[in-house]
């Protein structure tokens, strides 16, 4: 209980002049993530992405966006954006439990790394062009190789690393939260709920797909709340600078 209590940080302590263009930031990018997530989603669902090479590399011949699209092209600056939304997390939530806020941030980046390392979406494309241009059918058995390699890279150890350790950094977030008046324990505990639902990698087949749709809605949730705070959070540190500013002036 005393341990408990230790940690209850308040704003006071947390707010800091120094970091209110992080929160800031933090704040547009979470939400910037989510209108991209809802992008994302409506694609998937009017242009389902194809099952095989060869109707990748079709679709990449008729709409070469749309192809990239279908490979998580999105994915690729909404990860740029949760790197941002980590730093500011870890800079509001650091004197609660700098150890675990630290352990989360480093997870968090690792993960988004190895989706970087994952993200297939410009090989593919480049081999769709090489197998329109084959002329012999040896050829064209190349690239449709090469294009299977590609869609098992896609989403292999890379892409599984990714998922699991951005679930793991997620709930250690939310148990901080949850040991500090930083943040609402209603955020805390959409986080929990995100985080446990993507312990489910979305490749472990259709369980693995319930799991992934499932964690949307706590998820984009979860992004409001945190934007909503990391932008309180940018102002009253803002405020504090300029009444500091006037307290020297006086």
């Amino acid at each position: 209980m005393a341990q408990l209590k230790q940690n209850q940080v308040t704003d006071a302590e947390t707010v800091n002049s120094a970091w209110k263009s992080l929160y800031k930031v933090g704040g547009v990018a979470a939400l910037s993530m989510l209108v991209l997530l809802i992008i994302q989603i409506i694609i998937f669902i009017a242009w389902p992405p194809p099952s095989t090479v060869d109707g990748y590399f079709t679709l990449f011949q008729k709409n070469w966006l749309l192809g990239l699209l279908s490979l998580d092209l999105l994915y690729i600056p909404n990860n740029v954006l949760l790197v941002l939304i980590y730093l500011a997390l870890y800079t509001a939530l650091k004197r609660v439990n700098e150890s675990f806020t630290a352990i989360a941030l480093t997870l968090g980046l690792v993960g988004i790394a190895a989706y970087f390392a994952s993200n297939t979406a410009f090989e593919m494309f480049s081999l769709s062009n090489q197998y329109a241009a084959a002329t012999t059918d040896a050829e064209r058995a190349i690239f449709l190789g090469a294009g299977q390699a590609m869609l098992a890279i896609y989403r292999g150890t890379a892409f599984n690393v990714y998922y699991v350790m951005n679930a793991i950094a997620l709930l250690i977030i939310s148990v901080v939260m949850l040991r500090s008046n930083i943040f609402s324990r209603v955020t805390a505990y959409v986080g929990l709920l995100a985080g446990v639902l993507m312990i489910v990698s979305s490749t472990a087949g259709t369980i693995g797909l319930i799991f992934a749709l499932a964690s949307l809605v706590p998820w984009a949730l979860f992004s409001v709340l945190i934007a909503r705070r990391l932008f309180q959070l940018g102002w009253e540190a803002s405020k504090k600078e300029v009444d500091r500013i006037g307290g020297i002036s006086q």
